[in-house]
C-alpha cells in the first residue's frame, strides 16, 4: 500500500499521467496485523478502494502465481483464472509467514495470530472452552515462542482466558522458549520490565527448551516435558513469502532478498524489494531492518518513490532509518518502550501503554481517501520516529 501511495506521490509531483500503478493483492484491504494478538482480530480490517482511487492507483484483484524476470511479466490468479500483467518495474512487496517447521500435530492443532482468520480462529476456541468440562488443560494455554509476538500475545491470554472461563477461573498461560532467556532478540534492556510484568500477570516460562510435538491436549518439549493444554499457540519466527524463490539473488536466514540502498534487488534491476521481503541496511553502522510495520511503513514509502523516480530518470532517495525503537505491549500491565538498537528503557507501565496505543490505533492505519493528505503521507522522508 504505501509503496503504491509513494509511486502515485512522485508521478503526481511531475505531473506525469502516461505511467500506470498497479496494485495486485488478494482483497483491496489492509490488515492490521501487528495487531492481531489482540481481541477481535475480525475488526483489523481497513478497506483500500476509496483510497486507492483517489490517488489515481488501480487495483487488481488476485493472487500473483509466478514472476517471470526475463520477460517482466507476473502471472495473477483471481477466481480460478490466470491472467498475464507485464511491467516495466515491479516492486515486492509481499510480506512474510509464520514459519511452521516440521514438527508433528503443529498444522494441526496449534493456533496463530499470523493471519486475520487464523486470529479469529484462535479467538472462537477460547470462546468455545466455555463448554468444556472444567480441568487444568482448559485452563491452560501454551505460547511457543517468546519473542516480540509471542510475549504480547502471553501477556493478553491471562485476561481474555477469565473473561471466557470466569473471573475466579485458575487460569495458567505459559511460554515455551528454546533459548535461555525470554525476548532474547530484544535484549537484556527491556527484560527486566518483561520478566516484572509477565508475573505480575500470572504468565510463567519454560525456558531452553523447544517443542517436540503438539496434539490435540498439549505438547511435549525437547526436554521430554509434558504441558497438558486445550490451548496451544505458536509464534516461532517468520519467513519472507516464497514469491521471493523467484528472483535471483542473495537472500539471508529469513529468505529477504538483498537490496541496495535504494531498494532494488541487487541482482535484478527492474525489481524492488521491501517490507519483510527485503534486507535492507537501515544505516550505514551495519544494522538492518527489522520485520516490523516501523521499518515496513518507511520502507515502502522508499520502494514506491524510487521505482517510479528510475522510469522518470529522476535521483532516488536513498532508504534511511537511522533511529530504531521499539515498544512492546504487556496487557493489561501496561508497555515498554525502549530507544535504540541497544534498547534502553525510556517508558514502562501506563505511559508506554498510551504510546503503544497510539501505535497501534493512529500510527500503523492508512492515510484518509483525502488525495492531498494520501500523497503527502506517502513522502519517503517523513519521520514517523523523530
Amino acid at each position: 500500500m504505501w509503496s503504491a501511495l509513494a509511486a502515485a506521490r512522485a508521478l503526481d509531483m511531475q505531473k506525469r499521467s502516461d505511467i500506470e500503478v498497479v496494485l495486485v493483492a488478494p482483497q483491496p484491504e489492509l490488515h492490521v496485523r501487528p495487531r492481531l494478538y489482540e481481541e477481535a482480530p475480525n475488526t483489523m480490517r481497513v478497506k483500500l478502494t476509496e483510497l486507492l482511487d483517489a490517488v489515481g492507483v488501480r487495483f487488481m484483484q488476485g493472487s500473483v502465481e509466478k514472476i517471470d524476470v526475463q520477460q517482466q511479466q507476473v502471472v495473477v490468479k483471481a477466481q480460478g483464472q490466470d491472467a498475464q500483467l507485464s511491467y516495466d518495474r515491479l516492486v515486492l512487496a509481499a510480506g512474510s509467514k509464520l514459519f511452521r517447521p516440521d514438527i508433528p500435530g503443529l498444522t494441526r492443532y496449534a493456533f496463530s495470530v499470523d493471519q486475520v482468520d487464523e486470529a479469529a480462529a484462535l479467538e472462537a476456541h477460547i470462546q468455545s472452552l466455555r463448554s468444556q468440562p472444567d480441568t487444568e488443560a482448559r485452563r491452560t494455554l501454551v505460547v511457543v515462542g517468546g519473542g516480540f509476538t509471542g510475549i504480547e500475545t502471553a501477556a493478553e491470554m491471562p485476561a481474555r482466558l477469565r473473561a471466557a472461563l470466569g473471573e475466579s477461573a485458575a487460569v495458567n498461560v505459559v511460554i515455551v522458549e528454546r533459548n535461555s532467556d525470554i525476548g532474547p532478540d530484544l535484549g537484556p534492556g527491556p527484560r527486566p520490565v518483561i520478566e516484572q510484568a509477565l508475573a505480575e500477570l500470572g504468565v510463567t516460562a519454560v525456558l531452553g527448551a523447544g517443542v517436540t510435538a503438539i496434539d490435540e491436549h498439549g505438547l511435549v518439549t525437547s526436554a521430554g516435558q509434558r504441558i497438558d493444554a486445550s490451548t496451544v499457540v505458536w509464534t516461532a519466527g517468520a519467513r519472507a513469502n516464497e514469491l521471493t524463490l523467484q528472483i535471483p539473488g542473495e537472500r539471508d536466514a529469513y529468505g529477504r532478498l538483498h537490496v541496495d540502498h535504494d531498494l532494488r534487488v541487487k541482482a535484478v534491476p527492474t525489481i524492488y524489494a521491501t517490507g519483510d521481503v527485503a534486507y535492507a541496511a537501515t544505516d550505514d553502522q551495519g544494522h538492518v531492518a527489522m520485520m516490523s510495520c516501523q521499518h515496513a511503513m518507511n520502507l515502502g514509502r522508499s520502494a514506491g518513490h524510487n521505482v517510479a523516480a528510475d522510469l522518470l530518470g529522476l535521483a532516488p532517495i536513498p532508504y534511511s532509518q537511522p533511529k530504531y525503537v521499539t515498544c512492546l505491549d504487556l496487557g493489561p500491565w501496561g508497555a515498554v518502550y525502549t530507544e535504540g538498537w541497544e534498547r534502553s528503557v525510556k517508558l514502562v507501565g501506563a505511559e508506554a501503554k498510551a504510546l503503544k496505543q497510539k501505535i497501534n490505533t493512529e500510527w500503523i492505519y492508512p492515510p484518509s481517501a483525502n488525495r492531498a493528505e494520501a500523497l503527502e503521507s506517502a513522502d519517503p522522508l517523513r519521520i514517523v520516529v523523530a
